[in-house]
């Protein structure tokens, strides 16, 4: 056993930290679609094994990225 696997952490000396100036680097957003193509998303999000909506910015990051260049 490592030095670092036999401390245990002292939980009476945790404490709460605010960051007020802390931006989420993502937005919630609604988004209306077809069900058929949101199964299909779906469908292939759980064939690549991530989840559904990882997969829709992937390729939404993707077509960006291949309609600039």
């Amino acid at each position: 056993m490592s030095a670092r696997e036999g401390r245990a952490l002292d939980w009476s000396k945790v404490q709460k930290v605010i960051l007020p100036n802390l931006k989420g680097s993502t937005e919630t957003i609604s988004l209306r679609m077809p069900a058929p193509l949101l199964h299909a998303i779906k469908r292939e999000a759980n064939r690549r094994d991530v989840p559904y909506q990882s997969l829709i910015k992937i390729v939404l990051a993707e077509r960006f990225a291949a309609a600039k260049a």
